[in-house]
């Protein structure tokens, strides 16, 4: 439920509420959720441009602008932050989407700016990166110092501007790292793919911890990229691992439901978007080769799913009833384990 302040008007209008509480409340929201960003057509543009400028600068750049060479490269990336940052801080507080936006486009400037800085002096991890447009879609042990300066950057921006879009390019360059790491941890340097699910299945259940941590002691949302790259890296990596096992597969089922379950008691809609994936991903491996000559089967799958919906439906209609039989069911030190809830 989204509540603007329109809708604490007409409740005054309607003697509902007085004037004195309609302007408590708000405050209390603007309190509870700042910086906010509301789906409307000034913050769609506003976020539009941003991502236009990183990608100009990232995934989109030319091998043009690399033939200015790495330490005019170096500069430009330089200048672009130094800009992004002033600009932004003649923004910050009192126009906090795109002040919050430019201090995130200084710190997509980054990556950028330690590969210049690599290319001219010479100073890799291991295997030199000729072009910084292969940053993005292919995986070497190359980039692990770009990926570790941008997290670093995004954490001393938070400390001086509250923005929870900031946790993005952190969330991003974690995610790259786990992949990258693996090259770099591998004989020879070589990329292999069970050490890779080992390392992202690590990396994925740690920024989960991290996000949770962060909803514990925060205000703000910046768990969610957190949340969704960490259960990305986690989901993928389990998802990869093929098994003949129908014993292992169920295990599979299992797990997914938990993520269902457990997005539902953090409010986390990106695990049960992820659950939800890999239910149906066993279902399907159950129709093709368990039961492929079952003609029940196909009905008992509509049975459940009709099922679904019709507890979905009567959920809805009780909610508040629900809501409250369940709490009374989870002991007091459990509920105090939950992190704060966003609306």
């Amino acid at each position: 439920m989204q509540i603007e302040r329109e809708d604490l008007n007409q409740a005054v209008s309607r003697q509902i509420i007085a004037v004195e509480q309609a302007h408590a409340l708000w405050k209390h929201f603007e309190e509870r959720h700042p910086a906010r960003a509301r789906f409307n057509g000034l913050n769609v543009a506003y976020y539009f441009g941003a991502l236009v400028v990183i990608s100009g600068m990232g995934w989109l750049i030319t091998l043009g602008f690399e033939r200015l060479g790495p330490w005019a490269v170096f500069v430009i990336a330089l200048a672009y932050a130094t800009g992004f940052v002033f600009a932004g801080s003649r923004l910050w507080p009192q126009m906090p989407i795109p002040g919050g936006l430019l201090y995130t486009m200084a710190v997509c400037m980054t990556p950028l700016a330690i590969w210049a800085l690599e290319n001219a002096t010479g100073m890799w991890p291991r295997t030199p990166a000729e072009h910084y447009r292969d940053f993005y879609p292919y995986i070497r042990d190359s980039w692990i110092w770009m990926e570790g300066g941008t997290v670093i950057a995004a954490l001393v921006a938070l400390r001086k501007v509250r923005f929870s879009f900031l946790v993005a390019p952190a969330a991003v360059a974690l995610w790259f790292m786990s992949m990258d790491l693996a090259a770099y941890f591998a004989t020879g340097g070589h990329w292999e793919v069970d050490l890779a699910r080992r390392v992202s299945i690590g990396f994925g259940l740690g920024l989960i911890l991290v996000a949770y941590l962060i909803d514990r002691n925060s205000r703000e949302d910046f768990g969610f990229w957190l949340y969704l790259f960490g259960i990305t890296a986690l989901w993928g990596a389990l998802t990869s691992m093929h098994s003949d096992s129908q014993l292992r597969r169920f295990l599979y089922c299992l797990l997914n439901l938990a993520f269902i379950s457990g997005g539902a008691l953090l409010r986390r809609r990106v695990f049960v978007i992820y659950g939800a994936i890999g239910v149906n991903l066993y279902l399907g491996q159950l129709a093709y080769d368990v039961f492929k000559d079952s003609v029940l089967f196909p009905f008992a799958l509509t049975l459940l799913g009709l099922s679904v919906i019709a507890a979905a439906v009567k959920y809805q209609r009780n909610r508040m009833a629900i809501d409250g039989w369940v709490q009374s069911l989870v002991p007091e030190a459990v509920r105090d384990l939950l992190p704060r809830q966003y609306l």
